[in-house]
């Protein structure tokens, strides 16, 4: 029998007779491999236990970053360093508009323009002089890493990284007491520091 030859498989059903076409070796070596493979990570990661669970992997991973976090030193002098540099500032807008406006508005108000009506969003008033987890520099930077418990005010820290946040921080005191239009009302504790 030569490779061009059609084999038929022998029964018919409902006039319709079935090839027996066999499958190409790569494929098939392909199929072979890839159990043999799966078998040795099944015994490798489930039945010995000896590779790290992706559960294993992801907390190794976050404690690298609360590591790497908890080595960075962020003062209010860095941070109001920074919201001067017009870099930081732009870099600190730009994850602002994409991450932070949801919940604080475009301008930091607290509030958003909807179909011509003013709509109270869930997050305070970034510009004005008070602050419901403190207003200085380096609270603005801890809220902004860490987030508040038991908020909407998640910890963009692990999602944004170190200097990601600095400049957000940056830009956040950079909108403090420049009172937008339409702002939410007053929240928190009045800060009066520089």
């Amino acid at each position: 029998m030569t490779a061009t030859q059609d084999t038929l498989r022998g029964h018919v059903f409902d006039d319709i007779v079935e090839f027996d076409n066999r499958l190409p070796n790569w494929w098939l070596w392909s199929l072979y491999l890839a159990c043999i493979f799966s078998f040795g990570y099944w015994i490798h990661y489930h039945l010995l236990g000896t590779g790290p669970s992706s559960q294993q992997e992801f907390m190794a991973e976050m404690a690298a970053l609360d590591k790497q976090m908890a080595a960075v030193v962020v003062t209010d002098d860095m941070l109001l360093a920074k919201a001067t540099d017009a870099i930081a500032l732009a870099s600190g807008q730009a994850v602002f508009q994409a991450s932070c406006f949801a919940c604080h508005g475009a301008t930091g108000g607290g509030t958003m323009l909807l179909e011509g009506q003013v709509a109270q969003l869930p997050g305070p008033n970034l510009t004005d002089r008070f602050w419901l987890h403190g207003g200085d520099a380096t609270a603005i930077y801890r809220t902004i890493a860490q987030g508040v418990p038991n908020t909407a005010m998640v910890p963009w820290g692990p999602v944004l990284g170190t200097t990601k946040c600095q400049d957000v921080a940056a830009y956040v005191v950079s909108l403090r007491n420049t009172n937008a239009n339409g702002g939410k009302e007053p929240q928190g504790q009045e800060y009066s520091g520089r």
